[in-house]
């Protein structure tokens, strides 16, 4: 009866052996063609690169990836439009690009609403199964999670008051609804421009202003075109790589597990690297010559001000009152939770 068991377990185990093998077989061979504005050899490029060798490697070469940076393909509306024609399948975006799949997730970029990247940690970590939800119902899958960083702006001379503000021939995104709303209130007349226009732009002297956290500016060489900068961050940028939900459809469970997996240690590694990399990138802006201005409480209050009639100017046309309520919410929840161990 013994080796009758043996004998058994054996074929048992060669035929779950054969079962899982055969499983992975069934993962049809995938190419994903993923676009960024991100140069070749920065931060952002560079972990892309290492996830797509990590996931073909897991994955016994079945899932490899064609990688097109410095915004080889176009802008980020490029890149969306060419995600929704099959003509690439995923792209690393900045949320301005993310909400051109679905628009809510700026909710997360409003100017002046986090303190610190713990708050914006809490309230991203509180939110992101929710937007999760919302992408695959558009056919994408979040799939990994990243950071851009504190946003501030850039001139070629000391903004320390709106009447300097207001002067400034300064950078617009085209496809940014919060900017376009924050400076409406200001009564800034900004330039209209893709990403890829910029530095050009500051070259030619159309602009004069841009505005980003410094790891972008030095990636993207605006910060040779400038020689000031403003000490106060307006937001916190962020991003996330995005997949076409149909274009990772046929992968085989252990396949899709390990993509899964890489994307959120991808997630993890770019939140860290870019904080450190923008504290790195503004100290080389200063050492490059860029003047840091103290803003001023009274500017700072003006600006802040605005920005709380952004909150409401958007509601309805770029997120819901409710993905409003929730943030804030959640943003004074972990204010609550840290004035209280405080005081312990």
């Amino acid at each position: 009866m013994g080796s009758i068991a043996v004998a058994v377990a054996l074929i048992a185990s060669a035929t779950l052996a054969r079962a899982e093998a055969e499983s992975k077989s069934k993962s049809k061979p995938v190419e994903l063609r993923i676009a960024t504005l991100a140069p070749e050899g920065s931060a952002w490029a560079k972990i892309l690169a290492e996830a797509a060798r990590d996931i073909e490697s897991q994955t016994d070469g079945r899932v490899t990836t064609k990688l097109y940076t410095g915004a080889s393909q176009g802008d980020e509306r490029d890149v969306v439009r060419k995600m929704k024609l099959e003509q690439l399948d995923g792209g690393q975006l900045t949320a301005v690009g993310l909400s051109l799949i679905y628009p809510g997730i700026r909710v997360l970029e409003l100017p002046f609403l986090f303190e610190s990247v713990d708050e914006v940690d809490y309230v991203r970590d509180k939110m992101w199964p929710y937007f999760h939800e919302k992408f695959a119902g558009k056919g994408y899958v979040l799939a990994a999670r990243g950071d851009v960083g504190w946003t501030y702006m850039y001139s070629n001379r000391a903004v320390k008051s709106r009447a300097d503000v207001n002067k400034l021939k300064m950078w617009a995104w085209q496809d940014d609804p919060i900017v376009r709303a924050l400076f409406r209130r200001i009564e800034l007349n900004g330039v209209p421009l893709g990403v890829p226009e910029v530095l050009d732009a500051l070259e030619s002297g159309r602009i004069d202003a841009c505005y980003g956290p410094p790891l972008a500016a030095v990636a993207l060489q605006w910060y040779t075109k400038v020689t000031h900068a403003t000490s106060l961050p307006v937001a916190y940028s962020m991003g996330a790589v995005v997949v076409r939900a149909d274009a990772i459809a046929g992968l085989s469970k252990e396949d899709a597990a390990a993509f899964e997996k890489i994307g959120e240690a991808m997630g993890e590694k770019l939140v860290k690297r870019i904080r450190r990399d923008n504290k790195r990138a503004l100290k080389a802006m200063v050492k490059s010559g860029i003047t840091i201005d103290a803003t001023p409480a009274t500017l700072a209050a003006e600006l802040e001000s605005e920005a709380e009639g952004v909150r409401t100017d958007l509601v309805g046309k770029t997120y819901t009152q409710e993905e409003l309520d929730a943030v804030i919410e959640y943003r004074d929840e972990y204010r609550a939770g840290r004035k209280k161990t405080r005081t312990k």
